[in-house]
């Protein structure tokens, strides 16, 4: 270990904030006009600049996707913010294989992980630096950030699992999370 980073053939992680270098880091963005949808509020959404980021997600996957038995490793990012009173958050997904988990573990920021089974029974574990969470297999899940700095998390997933996005655009989450009198509020949907 050499400046708070793991060498390996797939990429560097540094430990003191999940980011990840290398070049077979991948990366992706998902900016405000990406989210159609997901927010409860189309009017508030559709006045915030369809290029304001959102969240950024980056992943080392040594091997390829698909491949059952592999693992990927990887971070997200979200920016702080609000759309009316609804804080930035994630897509959110099931995994399209349901047998498949997944870990998460804050780095930084404050938020809230939303969790929902396919009754549509829903919960939100807090999250703040040093928190794990465990997404059981079958679980849909969304991280939302609730304070004033980027929320971060690392990651580790099957490389099989797959994301299910469409459930979630049809029907949603049964929850959300609001700013209510200046401090996040979990609420029925």
């Amino acid at each position: 270990m050499q400046d708070g980073f793991v060498r390996n053939s797939a990429g560097d992680v540094n430990w003191s904030d999940g980011s990840l270098s290398g070049t077979d880091v991948k990366e992706s963005t998902k900016t405000m006009g990406q989210l159609r949808g997901i927010f409860r509020s189309q009017e508030d959404w559709s006045m915030i600049p369809p290029e304001q980021v959102v969240y950024r997600v980056q992943w080392i996957p040594p091997v390829a996707e698909g491949t059952e038995g592999g693992l990927i490793w990887g971070n997200t990012t979200i920016e702080p913010g609000l759309v009316g009173d609804e804080y930035f958050m994630t897509h959110g997904h099931f995994h399209q294989i349901s047998n498949r988990a997944e870990f998460y573990a804050t780095v930084r920021g404050t938020g809230y992980l939303v969790l929902m089974d396919r009754d549509r029974k829903t919960w939100a574990e807090p999250m703040s630096p040093g928190s794990i969470h465990y997404v059981h297999a079958g679980l849909a899940h969304r991280a939302v950030n609730c304070g004033e700095d980027p929320l971060r998390f690392v990651a580790c997933w099957p490389s099989d699992a797959g994301h299910d996005y469409g459930s979630i655009a049809e029907r949603g989450f049964s929850l959300r999370v609001v700013c209510r009198d200046g401090a996040p509020s979990v609420i029925a949907a």
